[in-house]
């Protein structure tokens, strides 16, 4: 089980952000009880998107992707996003890969 899925012109990942973090990270994945997870942390509150705008902005600084390339289509209000990554799978699976140990 993992934490991303291959879909039509790029990629889902399950996110679990924490805002207000003491600086900005991708801490590796967790296993929560309905699925696996990459955990983010932001420094951004999560107040008028703030905290989802800097999800995207990390995401896309670790992969080499515009920020335009990232979108949180899911969970908008909750720690538990699914942001899609717009990009060639080909491409995208070894980096979600080295994410995972």
């Amino acid at each position: 089980m993992t934490f991303y899925r291959v879909t039509q012109g790029g990629l889902t990942l399950s996110v679990r952000a924490t805002p207000k973090a003491s600086r900005d990270a991708v801490s590796g994945i967790m296993q929560m009880p309905d699925g696996v997870v990459l955990k983010i942390s932001v420094t951004a509150p999560p107040d008028k998107g703030q905290a989802n705008d800097a999800v995207c902005r990390l995401i896309a600084a670790k992969l080499g992707l515009p920020k335009s390339a990232v979108a949180v289509i899911s969970g908008h209000t909750d720690r538990r996003k699914v942001v899609h990554v717009s990009g060639d799978p080909e491409t995208l699976v070894p980096l979600m890969q080295s994410w995972t140990p």
